[in-house]
């Protein structure tokens, strides 16, 4: 395993303990991990979550302004959008509706 495998299956690991029914970002996961300039780097580990042994709930990770940024790598347009409405978040013209109230931030939620 490579330092790029490590860094996904610790992406993996917080994307899993998102609560249903809330968001984080791709940089919230970053700096979360002290790579505050990887979010990037944690986008390209979501592409592969859809491929994890473990599930991982991809369709609560958005970009910075709540945007449903990788809808595309769902298999099918409207799966994320579906996903997080069964949840009870609102989506509107790919944007989570009162994105700030359903942001889950690990740098809170997971401090020691």
């Amino acid at each position: 395993m490579d330092r790029h495998d490590d860094f996904f299956v610790m992406v993996y690991e917080v994307v899993r303990l998102v609560p249903r029914g809330r968001v984080t970002t791709y940089g919230a996961i970053a700096k979360y991990l002290g790579a505050s300039r990887s979010s990037r780097m944690v986008g390209w580990a979501m592409n592969g979550a859809h491929f994890q042994d473990n599930p991982v709930p991809a369709h609560r990770v958005v970009n910075r302004l709540g945007y449903l940024s990788g809808k595309h790598h769902f298999r099918d347009e409207m799966m994320m959008q579906n996903l997080l409405e069964v949840e009870g978040i609102m989506v509107e013209n790919d944007q989570i509706i009162d994105f700030k109230n359903y942001f889950w931030d690990p740098t809170i939620e997971l401090a020691f």
